[in-house]
Parts: structure tokens; sequence; C-alpha cells
């Protein structure tokens, strides 16, 4: 063991490490030991197999943050009290990794995510907000109602709302007097649809990865009149599931669909003759020549498309080329490769927010296309 600011192995960092609760993020981890415990960026980024600037960049984050409320009392309470006035030389790896006297408690991770659930949950509701301040022992969400009216629907320990700052679940919105106000983040909210679906999935080999997956599903209803019904039919479906549903949700400025529903179905449209034709990158081996006598040994890797149905390519084919360059692109990035429209406008070079605008013209010209060359309502399938 060496002084503080010296690190000889990764016993040392592991031993340090096991003084933090398990929920507790890894760059929060590296930016304690770096702050608290003493180890230098380039150890710690050496241990931890990462590059030097990473550590740092992580440093200079939660720094930054230390003028947000929570964040800077969950660092003061897992850093300073746990670590301050510890004496690495003369502890022993049993000694340390046992709870310091005089340290207010942290939650376990059970009980986290058990509150956090709950509180998550109450802060997805319109006009709910967590309000805490200095003086106060607890937190409350307190959510706006119409005329002014305010209610108080969740009480949150202190602890539990500083855990769900440090994890990013919940982001400050301001300050209110004296009271700070948090809200809900993106983070926090795919973290409690990973935990709802956790809760109600039980435990399985594939319940970690489904659980993961859910969260970046957003499940919504729609009424469909099928053919010979009477009346439209409730269907399920993932409203997250492709950059134009996303859009459909948004408002113009005069309060109608940014993407109305015509539109949607040109680009679903689209995507399903994609996806007949099987015109995707094959990315698997080709195990018919692999299996075939004749071409044992033979086989030679592309990428190139796969063979599918050619009335589908053909359709795809005609809709491209009756868009042309640029407004092709777009919808064959965002409707059948299913890419974000920042990630379609960094890689085609336009400038930020332009993406939505491009793509509503280009479902404009691909429903016209449609209507011209088959009809309202075709061409149909099956």
């Amino acid at each position: 063991m060496g002084k503080p600011g010296m690190v000889t192995s990764g016993t040392e960092m592991m031993m340090a490490d096991r003084l933090l609760p398990r929920w507790v993020p890894v760059s929060v981890r590296r930016y304690l030991l770096h702050t608290e415990y003493g180890l230098p960026i380039r150890a710690l980024a050496r241990l931890s197999g990462c590059h030097a600037s990473t550590v740092l960049r992580q440093v200079r984050k939660f720094e930054n943050r230390r003028d947000d409320l929570l964040v800077d009392e969950a660092l003061e309470c897992l850093g300073r009290r746990r670590f301050r006035n510890l004496d690495r030389a003369s502890k022993e790896f049993a000694q340390m990794s046992a709870p310091i006297r005089n340290t207010p408690p942290c939650p376990d991770e059970a009980t986290l995510e058990r509150e956090a659930r709950r509180v998550l949950r109450r802060l997805c509701e319109p006009g709910a907000t967590l309000a805490v301040a200095r003086e106060m022992e607890k937190a409350v969400v307190v959510r706006e109602l119409p005329g002014g009216r305010t209610t108080r629907t969740a009480v949150v320990a202190r602890e539990i709302a500083q855990a769900m700052a440090l994890k990013d679940w919940i982001q400050s919105k301001g300050e209110r007097g004296r009271i700070m106000r948090y809200g809900i983040t993106s983070a926090g909210r795919a973290a409690l649809k990973r935990m709802l679906y956790a809760g109600k999935s039980g435990e399985g080999l594939c319940g970690g990865q489904a659980a993961f997956g859910e969260q970046h599903r957003e499940w919504g209803e729609k009424a469909v009149m099928e053919k010979g019904a009477k009346s439209p039919r409730a269907v399920r479906y993932n409203m997250a599931e492709s950059p134009l549903l996303s859009l459909s949700r948004r408002k113009d400025k005069n309060g109608n669909p940014f993407l109305t529903d015509d539109l949607v179905a040109a680009g679903e449209r689209l995507r399903e003759d994609f996806e007949l034709a099987q015109m995707g990158p094959r990315v698997v081996q080709n195990w018919d020549k692999f299996l075939t006598p004749g071409n044992r040994g033979q086989y030679e890797g592309g990428a190139g498309p796969a063979p599918g149905p050619q009335a589908a390519r053909e359709r795809v084919m005609a809709a491209l080329a009756d868009l042309g360059p640029g407004l092709g692109d777009v919808v064959l990035r965002c409707c059948c490769f299913l890419e974000g429209l920042e990630t379609a406008e960094k890689r085609m070079g336009w400038s930020a927010r332009s993406g939505k605008i491009v793509l509503r013209i280009a479902l404009q010209r691909l429903k016209r296309h449609y209507e011209e060359r088959y009809g309202k309502h075709g061409p149909l399938i099956g």
C-alpha cells in the first residue's frame, strides 16, 4: 500500500471500490476514487481498461454537476464521509469493506429499485415535479392541476432522491425560491420501463435481455377496421418502432400532427416491400452452399442483397427512382433501415433539425407515387 495519490496495483482500487454500493454508476466510482481517494487519472484508466481522456471527461462531468443540490449531497455522502480519515496503510481488506461509522445510510439496490419504481411512475404524470430544499427532511412529488392548484402525490426519502439524481433518472428544472424542482429524464423513463417489465416477466434466462429491450418500446392502441367486420378492433402496437411513428405523435405550430396517418402508411408500405424483397445486406453464413457436397469449401462470402421476391424489389426501386437523390435517401434510411433523424442528418451532412422537414416532403412525394402508380389501395399483398 502506498500513500494517498499513489497506486501500485488493482487490488488497492478494488478495496476502495468495495466501500461504494453496487448501484453507483461506473463513472461516479471513478470520480470518487480520483477526487476522494486520490487515485491518479492515468492509473484509473490503466486499471479500468479505458483511455485516460474517458476518465477525465467523467471527472469533469460530475465536478460541473456539484451545483446540483441532490447530486452534491449524494457525492458528499458517498465520497467524503466514506473515505474521510481512512488510513489505507493500516486497513485490511475485510476491515475496509465494512461500513464506516457515522456514515448516513445509503439505500441498497433492492430498496432503490422498489422506491424508484414508485416515484418515477408519479413523475411520469403530466405536470409532476419532485421538489426538495436544503432544510427539508424528505422530497415530495407535486403535480400541478388546472386552475393553479397543486397536489402531493408521493413522499420520497432524501437518499432515494439523491441516488436517482446521481443515476440521471431525474434532472433539475430550476429553482423556485428555496425549492429545487426536478423532472424525469429519458434515462429515467427507460429505467422505469425496464423495472416494470422485469417485475411482470419474473426471472428467466432471457429476462434481463427482454427487460432492456422493453425500455425502448412504447405501446399504444389504434382502432383498425378489418374487412367484413361490423366494428373496429383495437390493435396494440409499438409506437417507438420506427422514426415515423415517433414523428406522428408530434404537433406542429397549429396543433396538428406533424405526420398524418396517410404519410405514415406510405412509409410503412415502402418498408414492407423492402422487407419482402430481402434487400438488406446478408450478414450470416450461407449454409445452403456449405452443406452442398459439390460446393463444399467453395463458398465466397458477400454482403450483397439477398435474393427475394422480384415484384417487391421492383416496387421499391420504382419508388426510390421516382423520389430521386436526397428524398429517396432519407426515406430509405428512416423508413427501411430505421435510422433516427439525428443519425440520418449527420451521415448525409444536413443541418440539425432539418431532416424532419425533408422527410415529410419525401413522404408526400411517396404517397403521390403510390396513388398514381397503383391506386389508392394498391398494391395488395397476399
